[in-house]
């Protein structure tokens, strides 16, 4: 396995999450939440995006996935997704511990629909667009977009597609799968 070529990929999942985040902000804002709720989810947001700018920065360099390397984009990514995803969530304080936190957010990423919240309906209505944004994305599947979108980045996704697919698979699926994605 190559490190620098696992972690440069995922230095972009680390960016797409910022994003992703950022947006919830925006909603945070318009449904007038409590300040320390908005400034909780943009200060996750840019610490997500500061590190994934960090990470691509100090990984950057021409790319071709391998097989193993796939594994380990897999691995992770689905780590620092939920590490970094777990942060609105600890910085709001509606999930004190952190090992909750992470289990809600990776029970989001995974859509799972497990939860360690008693009362939903009480959160700000940023945290609740994270959530409802981290099952939106496990349910459209982190890794369909990545076999859509990192082809367009100089990056393999088939090599991820393979080590998230149990079992055999034939490679003329790939163009139906990245035609799937795009649409959605």
């Amino acid at each position: 396995m190559n490190a620098r070529r696992v972690f440069h990929t995922v230095s972009f999942l680390l960016i797409f999450v910022a994003l992703a985040m950022a947006s919830c902000a925006i909603v945070s804002f318009m449904q007038e939440d409590p300040t320390d709720a908005l400034i909780a989810i943009l200060v996750s947001a840019a610490v997500t995006l500061l590190s994934g700018l960090v990470l691509w920065y100090f990984t950057r360099g021409p790319m071709h996935l391998s097989r193993k390397d796939g594994f380990g984009v897999v691995t992770f990514g689905w780590l620092a997704v939920a590490h970094f995803g777990a942060l609105p969530d600890l910085l709001t304080g509606d999930l004190a511990h952190p090992i909750t936190a992470i289990f809600e957010t990776m029970s989001g990423f995974t859509t799972t629909g497990a939860s360690a919240l008693d009362d939903v309906d009480s959160l700000q209505k940023g945290i609740l667009f994270w959530r409802s944004m981290t099952q939106w994305l496990g349910g459209m599947g982190v890794v369909i977009l990545c076999v859509a979108i990192l082809p367009f980045l100089g990056v393999g996704g088939m090599q991820i597609y393979r080590a998230e697919m149990p079992g055999p698979s034939k490679d003329r699926l790939a163009p139906r799968i990245a035609t799937t994605a795009k649409l959605l």
